[in-house]
């Protein structure tokens, strides 16, 4: 079925907790301030190239193309009819919105094979990525800060040989382009996901603060090398992923109405709240700094409680996994993957029809959802500013 479609003064929870200082109240009444000020620039939806970072929900190959992870069929099965690199059946949100842009597909930068061409953009999102710097025991070594700092040397890269005469337009950015283009920012969900494995709830709520401080910090770099027009995405319902279901949801009690993890969520809505001010800080700061907050939350949570009424017949059950019902997830092994469990081989298959799911394998959004998630951050409410009037692209969509 195909659809169109250390702790933080400003902390929310932290601030409950600690009625008594009126500077903790002041401070989060800055941030909410911040927050209900609405943005002074707006997006144009005209921009020569694309540069994004993030984790594996826009990842495009990067992690296959280092050579540390690899990813076998059933993934890509949708509309590649093979694995792209990508963690998904077929498109993800990214691939949408370069198509309503009327942009190529985005090559990751460590792709070098095919002759990729660069020249509408570059993506350097690799799965498992985090904000903060990686851990010995990390599944991605590519932080934001080494984004970024993958983004220097791109760019660098790409001047160098321009300033050599060759004709090199149909692969590189001219030098403008990277000035004019837009730099798409859609991580954060492994920094919190990740630390419910080894913190408590108030230990990561504490986190929060030091994890936007790198992201502020890779903003700004961005910014310094003539960055000006920003999209950011905030996190995710993480409650909601079937991994973490599966993990810390055994207790009904954790649970709430949709059946999500209550702590992650919460988590995921104060990471938002304070990601939300520090948008805005950085929009007053930089006066010619064009920032979109798009909020991917209320986008999938709203997909999540009215699945049925959109189309969906499985919310949180993963399409792509090993176990059955209710969650077909079993962390031994992954989509597509082969292992021997309890004495016997059993392999992570797909379900028959990955339309009918929100969630492909256990921790990524299918296709479908993804498309129907698109449309929604195409009508421009859920973002801040909201951009419904500047969008004449539209008539070009070809979901």
């Amino acid at each position: 079925m195909t659809k169109v479609y250390a702790t933080s003064p400003c902390d929310p929870a932290v601030v409950l907790a600690t009625m008594a200082s009126k500077a903790y109240i002041l401070q989060i009444f800055c941030a909410l301030l911040f927050i209900f000020l609405p943005l002074t620039n707006s997006i144009t939806f005209k921009y020569p190239a694309i540069f994004n970072f993030g984790d594996s929900n826009s990842d495009t190959g990067e992690l296959v193309a280092a050579g540390i992870e690899s990813l076998e069929p059933p993934h890509g099965q949708s509309y590649f009819q093979t694995p792209s690199g990508r963690y998904c059946d077929g498109r993800l949100i990214i691939d949408f919105l370069m198509d309503a842009m009327d942009l190529p597909f985005l090559n990751a930068y460590l792709d070098s094979i095919g002759t990729p061409s660069f020249r509408k953009g570059c993506n350097f999102a690799a799965a498992g990525s985090t904000i903060l710097p990686p851990t010995a025991n990390a599944v991605s070594p590519f932080s934001l800060g080494v984004q970024v700092a993958q983004f220097f040397r791109f760019k660098a890269r790409v001047l160098e040989l321009l300033a050599t005469g060759k004709k090199l337009e149909k692969y590189l950015p001219t030098e403008d382009f990277f000035q004019k283009g837009l730099y798409m920012i859609d991580i954060g969900q492994n920094d919190l996901a990740g630390a419910f494995y080894s913190k408590t709830y108030d230990q990561i709520l504490a986190l929060i603060p030091s994890v936007l401080t790198e992201f502020e910090t890779g903003v700004k770099k961005l910014y310094d090398q003539g960055a000006r027009n920003f999209w950011i995405h905030n996190t995710g319902p993480l409650g909601c992923l079937t991994q973490n279901v599966a993990k810390f949801g055994t207790d009904p009690s954790s649970l709430d109405e949709l059946g999500c993890v209550s702590k992650h969520n919460q988590a995921a809505k104060v990471f938002n709240l304070q990601l939300h001010a520090l948008c805005k800080k950085l929009q007053g700061q930089c006066t010619d700094l064009n920032a979109t907050y798009v909020d991917i939350y209320t986008i999938k949570s709203n997909l999540i409680a009215n699945y049925s009424k959109l189309g969906f017949e499985q919310p949180i059950m993963a399409c792509c996994g090993y176990g059955g019902g209710p969650l077909n997830y079993d962390s031994r092994i992954a989509c597509g993957k082969t292992k021997v469990i309890n004495g016997t081989s059993v392999t992570a298959k797909a379900c028959n029809d990955s339309s009918e799911y929100v969630n492909w394998d256990g921790i990524h959004y299918t296709e479908a959802a993804n498309q129907y998630l698109s449309t929604q951050i195409l009508t421009g409410k859920y973002s801040d500013p909201p951009f419904s009037n500047k969008m004449p692209f539209l008539l070009n969509l070809r979901f």
